[in-house]
């Protein structure tokens, strides 16, 4: 065979190769983050059929039941994922409750739960006060692609319904933190800082829309009447508007192994401490306080002789099981390989 020819097989057989490793490495799990608030009175008959259908797919993550509605993530294959939603959204049993059921999606190369649950709980979202929910009164929803004029205008106050930690690696540009630790805490914090008499606008977001949702029904039900909160929350402002005219500052705290997103919804550069569960920084990672999957600057000082034993231990399996070729459930997802 002449050169040229062998080159030019040579260079097919390359193009063939790359194309074969573009395809093993490219993301393979549909993660669907999905809530609705709607009245289901029946909501505890619900668990196992969806909970059959998950298992029956393959899916794993956490969908939450109540009698207000349903909330949750989960990953599987794409077409295994669009089979339940279709299955919520169009089976008999659930009476068209979740016809308009929305969801945001993403893609991961490895899948981002090890098991599949189905919990009931008395809410979707904990405020802890009865009858505020959206399903009676809520908010007025907004556009990502209008969120920006809205939170320009300085008659406006902006407010970040997330926890502390949360807020730490990323918010928007002029955003209050109320630094509350649990979603509970937040009634107290409007009581404390606001008087419906003098702030006339407020606006509201979270991740993916429900707990900002919620606490515009709860602002709404104090006399507050000019309540806005953002539609899809922050994950679908970084997944719709361009990164050259966003707002958003930071990264954006996620409650999977993918720890934090970006614009596009791309994977962020936070990890997870796998004691306290605080995002870390690539800098906060190289802290001589940092042991992986033992401590972090921001509970190395607090951790017990107990609990820094059950941790070193916890961590040993953790080893030992990747050694194995297994995954262990306590382990740092994101290191082990």
């Amino acid at each position: 065979m002449h050169a040229e020819a062998i080159n030019d097989v040579t260079s097919r057989a390359n193009v063939k190769i790359s194309i074969c490793n573009n395809l093993t490495n490219m993301p393979k799990y549909l993660t669907a983050a999905l809530y609705k608030f709607v009245s289901l009175p029946n909501y505890k008959s619900l668990q196992s059929p969806i909970l059959e259908a998950c298992v029956r797919n393959g899916i794993k993550g956490t969908l939450l039941l109540a009698e207000e509605g349903i909330n949750g993530t989960i990953a599987g294959l794409p077409e295994n994922i669009h089979k339940l939603l279709y299955f919520l959204r169009s089976d008999a049993i659930f009476e068209n409750s979740f016809a308009d059921l929305e969801h945001k999606e993403s893609f991961a190369s490895e899948h981002p739960f090890y098991r599949m649950k189905v919990k009931l709980k008395k809410e979707i979202v904990t405020l802890g006060l009865p009858g505020v929910s959206p399903t009676k009164k809520v908010g007025t929803y907004v556009k990502p692609e209008n969120w920006n004029a809205l939170i320009s205008d300085p008659d406006v106050i902006l407010i970040d319904t997330r926890n502390d930690y949360e807020v730490d690696i990323g918010t928007f540009k002029g955003a209050i933190d109320p630094k509350t630790t649990t979603f509970r805490e937040f009634p107290e914090y409007v009581a404390e800082h606001f008087d419906k008499s003098k702030h006339k606008k407020i606006a509201m977001f979270c991740t993916g829309g429900i707990r900002c949702e919620k606490a515009s029904s709860y602002m709404i039900d104090q006399g507050f009447e000019e309540v806005y909160h953002l539609q899809g929350g922050i994950l679908k402002y970084l997944e719709t508007v361009p990164e050259a005219e966003t707002m958003w500052e930071g990264e954006c705290f996620v409650f999977d192994q993918r720890v934090a997103v970006k614009h596009n919804l791309e994977v962020g550069n936070f990890d997870q401490c796998y004691a306290c569960r605080h995002p870390l920084s690539p800098a906060e990672i190289q802290s001589s306080e940092y042991t992986t999957g033992i401590s972090c600057p921001y509970c190395f000082s607090t951790l017990s002789k107990q609990k820094r034993a059950s941790l070193t231990e916890r961590q040993k399996q953790v080893i030992l099981a990747k050694n194995r070729g297994e995954m262990h459930i306590g382990g740092n997802h994101k290191k082990v390989e």
